[in-house]
């Protein structure tokens, strides 16, 4: 099962960036690895999960960055249709780097608490991508107060993606993500729990925190 990790800050679209651009080019430029590598398992539809996701969602959904001053909207997958689920901003910007891939296959959303169920009704090859943060309390220009331990969760996560470690992302502690504002945890530990037992090729592509937020990128395959 091919996977990719990425985070989801808004910051990531060129709209929403403008002036920022340029302090998010290497992450951006990452992201885009990361899925690439994905779509080169040729999987016959991705699953993208991330936080504020409850249930699933399919074609027709869609999201939209107006809350960021730009008036974008975002399918999952194909056309927006009236009375359509509206996607959290984690799944928004996860199908935008689908666009951005070019790819055209089958699009699924889950929350965390409904990965195992939402791959597991889905025939043939399926691939993950995996949107979520790091701690938003490293450092001063961090949007929580800063906290010591921001750094050292984060460290370990990217610990965990960098080995392939599937055991230790489904034992992140929920309540210490949840007090250090990583918002990525719910995810992580889903995709651990998905995983757990196999073995898995890793690379982290990135790991950094510009903006005071955690922003980790990695690239798995699950065998």
């Amino acid at each position: 099962m091919p996977v990719a990790f990425c985070p989801c800050p808004p910051l990531l679209l060129p709209e929403v960036a403008r002036g920022a651009a340029a302090d998010t080019g290497a992450l951006l430029a990452a992201c885009a690895a990361a899925v690439g590598a994905l779509l080169t398992g040729r999987p016959d539809a991705v699953v993208v999960v991330g936080p504020g996701a409850e249930g699933r969602y399919g074609s027709g959904d869609v999201g939209d960055l107006r809350g960021f001053g730009v008036d974008v909207e975002v399918p999952l997958d194909g056309a927006v249709r009236p009375g359509g689920r509206r996607l959290p901003l984690s799944l928004t910007v996860g199908a935008w780097l689908l666009d951005c891939a070019g790819y055209a296959g089958v699009r699924v959303g889950a929350g965390p608490e409904d990965l195992a169920a939402v791959v597991a009704a889905l025939p043939g090859r399926t691939g993950l991508l995996v949107m979520g943060d790091g701690s938003a309390r490293r450092g001063d220009k961090a949007p929580g107060s800063h906290d010591p331990a921001a750094a050292p969760f984060d460290a370990a996560v990217a610990a965990a993606l960098a080995e392939g470690d599937a055991g230790a992302l489904a034992a992140l502690d929920p309540a210490e993500g949840e007090r250090l504002l990583a918002a990525g945890v719910p995810a992580w530990r889903a995709v651990g729990r998905l995983l757990a037992g196999r073995d898995v090729d890793a690379a982290l592509l990135h790991d950094d925190a510009p903006f005071g937020v955690g922003y980790l990128v990695a690239s798995w395959t699950g065998r």
